[in-house]
């Protein structure tokens, strides 16, 4: 009798283990609050400074540059960013991944070896220095209209909004129906969301920031939010 008891009380903690083990499942998840970011990029006066700040933190924290090797020089820094960009999506061109990696060679490296041409080209105003002609969307443009058309969809996919926001969605940021919502009868709402979108910021849609896409013309940045407040 006494081993049968001994039976019949293991049953009843593993039926109440079981229930407590649902009922932790069925549990609301908890908001997870992740501390406010604090590192930052060291600043410098080359175009390849801009370019990491609206690009790099798309994906990481500044601190991810800081643990890299140190002495780190131009060929080094260079190869390292085409590879973020081949084999991670990083959305990063060409001439952006050469401005990046001088930047990096200067700022985080040694800094040796770099030709006088390349730093004069990378010394140019941010804004100067990555200007190219707006594309065109091949069905037409998406905004303004006239021969000065910017294709919103490529700055959306060139500048990689689309990996934290969607038109109807939350992902990481708010959906540009909700910021539209929110910024719907406001006279000043256009002006407040290419703010939003050059300075960038943490805490007015949650914690996780919103790089500055401070790189982008004023024609762009018009064009993004007139975009933005459409939905």
């Amino acid at each position: 009798m006494k081993r049968f008891a001994n039976l019949s009380i293991c049953a009843c903690l593993a039926v109440l283990g079981t229930l407590a083990s649902g009922a932790a499942f069925s549990a609301a998840p908890k908001d997870i609050q992740l501390p406010t970011e604090t590192a930052k990029l060291k600043p410098s006066k080359l175009a390849g400074y801009a370019v990491a700040q609206q690009k790099c933190a798309i994906c990481h924290s500044a601190d991810y540059v800081a643990y890299q090797p140190p002495g780190m020089n131009q060929t080094q820094w260079t190869a390292e960013m085409a590879k973020m960009q081949h084999m991670y999506g990083a959305p990063i061109d060409d001439k952006e991944i050469k401005l990046l990696g001088i930047y990096l060679a200067v700022t985080y490296g040694d800094g040796k070896g770099i030709s006088a041409a390349d730093l004069a080209l990378t010394a140019a105003p941010a804004a100067a220095a990555l200007a190219a002609p707006a594309a065109v969307h091949p069905s037409g443009p998406l905004t303004t209209a006239g021969a000065g058309a910017i294709d919103v969809q490529a700055l959306l996919t060139s500048n990689a909004c689309l990996g934290c926001h969607a038109v109807d969605k939350k992902i990481v940021g708010p959906a540009f129906r909700d910021v539209a919502a929110k910024y719907k009868g406001d006279a000043q709402g256009l002006g407040k969301v290419e703010v939003g979108i050059r300075q960038g910021g943490v805490g007015k849609w949650g914690q996780v920031p919103m790089p500055p896409m401070s790189a982008l013309s004023e024609a762009q940045l018009k064009a993004l939010a007139e975009y933005v407040l459409k939905q």
